[in-house]
């Protein structure tokens, strides 16, 4: 045989080097398909409305696990005000972090939040623009399609701020058979008189594009029907009020608010009055998110609870008094035949300071007198000993003394000489509450003695009730509570000539313990009376 040189043998070896690398090298071209990673919050959704002839934005917080289970979910449609969008409520509302925070707390819920322009959500009176239609005929078709929810009125939720506040009122009123449940948040609306003095801008701009009657219209000729059919100050002022009778509403607002907190209060007063199932807060606050996301907690536990079916409690938890105080924590003393008891403050015996004093005008409750004033004399001692209240000397005066000037100038003088006081109006503070109330109004007449006045749940007459511009005035009642009508009247009497005042509605019935609750919540205001 022919002999073969390395040189052949070494082609040989790259020819097959090559071949082995080609065959090696040769796979599929077809670019990887990398699956998407879930995003709870979406915020590029779009529906085209053919009812409005555009695009609609809307964005979606799905629960955490969404996409791992094969649940269905009840549905919150999340409603922005007048000027905003639908990013309000995750950029300026942060919603996806309170509802996170509280997600051991309620059931798992989908977060829809539309795009709604300046609509206030309803249908324009020209007929040009049937928003509402939209919503209810396209956008929650289009939310039950895309997404696991529970496609029934009971398991759907308007909540919102502003004009979205409005959105969630009208929307279940109008709409009951698509929504059960409501949270207006500081809604903007307005009584036919609030709507007559609207200034000729603003009707205009903001009000007559949707409400009608058209731009210029002026006085009562501004109150079209259509108007008054968009009105809750019309529609729940009906005799017949059955086809409400399944909606659920949670409304809130801020006390300094402008022109809103006379509108959601009167409608409160409305609703009370005819029967309109409804819970009603006020805290301290105006037209922010600043006061909204405060909101949050108890409207989405409000709504988890509805959906669910079960009933919102009447009462919330009662507050802890602390350790009870006994009968030698404090003293009695007869001034004039009127019996007066007298706590005296941790460390007084000990020390030589002056203190601030509380005049406490007290219902306390008839046939529990004797436990109810360690109830209450308990919680105050115990909240000056943890300094949430300045320590202070507390005189009790029973309700059903004749309190006038004479009778409350005589105690403050005996209290003054005998007890270590600051003896000037500044620094007196005079409590009351249920049928002490009204006592208490006729007190702060005098000047010379208080300038801070704190009712609880009292008993106030509807109107013709006398006040100072010189005193500071805490209204403290439940929503439940008897006298939401002399409430509203102080309260509207007080914001008209610009008085001093803090304004709060909680949630409960007329009780003792509404009273303790009210106080507790009050200890921080109260304690600025004190020392100021």
């Amino acid at each position: 045989m022919k002999r073969r040189g390395v040189r052949y043998y070494l082609v040989k070896y790259f020819l097959t080097i090559t071949f082995v690398v080609a065959i090696f090298s040769c796979t599929d071209d077809t670019p990887t398909q990398t699956e998407t990673p879930f995003v709870r919050l979406q915020t590029n959704h779009v529906l085209h409305s053919s009812m409005l002839n555009r695009d609609i934005r809307y964005a979606v917080l799905l629960p955490a696990g969404y996409n791992e289970s094969e649940e269905s979910y009840p549905v919150v449609y999340l409603l922005h005000g007048y000027g905003d969008d639908e990013s309000a409520w995750y950029r300026s509302g942060n919603v996806q972090a309170y509802v996170d925070a509280y997600i051991t707390e309620n059931v798992p819920m989908i977060y829809v939040m539309p795009q709604g322009f300046n609509t206030y959500y309803i249908d324009r009176y020209t007929g040009t623009y049937p928003y509402m239609e939209m919503f209810v005929e396209e956008l929650v078709p289009e939310i039950d399609e895309k997404f696991r929810t529970k496609p029934d009125k009971t398991q759907r939720a308007v909540m919102g701020y502003s004009m979205g506040g409005y959105g969630a009122l009208i929307l279940p009123s109008m709409h009951p058979e698509v929504f059960t449940i409501g949270i207006p948040l500081s809604m903007s609306f307005r009584t036919d008189n609030q709507y007559i003095a609207e200034s000729q801008t603003s009707f205009d701009n903001q009000w007559a594009p949707n409400f009608g009657p058209h731009s210029g219209a002026s006085g009562t000729s501004r109150l079209s029907e259509y108007f008054k059919e968009r009105s809750p100050f019309h529609f729940f002022n009906q005799p017949n009020l059955s086809e409400y009778g399944n909606l659920k509403f949670l409304i809130d607002c801020g006390d300094d608010e402008e022109t809103l907190s006379f509108t959601n209060d009167d409608l409160h007063s409305l609703m009370r009055e005819k029967g309109v199932y409804h819970e009603y807060r006020v805290r301290t606050g105006g037209h922010s998110f600043d006061y909204w996301r405060k909101s949050y907690r108890e409207a989405l536990r409000f709504i988890s609870e509805a959906v669910q079916g079960i009933n919102y409690p009447d009462e919330p938890a009662p507050v802890d008094v602390g350790a009870l105080i006994t009968n030698t924590d404090y003293e009695q003393a007869s001034v004039a035949g009127t019996t007066i008891n007298i706590m005296k403050p941790p460390g007084y015996e000990t020390g030589s300071l002056e203190y601030p004093v509380l005049y406490l005008i007290h219902d306390a409750d008839e046939g529990n007198y004797e436990e109810n004033l360690k109830k209450v004399f308990s919680l105050l001692r115990n909240s000056m000993v943890s300094n949430k209240l300045a320590k202070s000397i507390v005189v009790e005066i029973a309700d059903g003394v004749t309190v006038d000037n004479g009778v409350i100038e005589g105690v403050v003088e005996y209290v003054d000489l005998n007890f270590r006081t600051k003896d000037v109006s500044m620094n007196r503070v005079i409590v009351a509450n249920g049928s002490a109330g009204v006592r208490s109004l006729v007190a702060v007449k005098d000047l010379t003695l208080f300038r801070d006045c704190f009712l609880f749940s009292a008993q106030l007459p509807d109107d013709e009730i006398t006040v100072s511009d010189q005193v500071f005035y805490y209204l403290d009642v439940t929503d439940l509570g008897e006298s939401y009508q002399g409430y509203n009247s102080l309260y509207s009497k007080i914001r008209s000539e610009e008085i001093d005042y803090e304004y709060r509605v909680r949630q409960g019935t007329q009780s003792y313990q509404a009273f303790l609750n009210g106080l507790s919540e009050s200890l921080a205001v109260l304690k600025k009376s004190l020392t100021e």
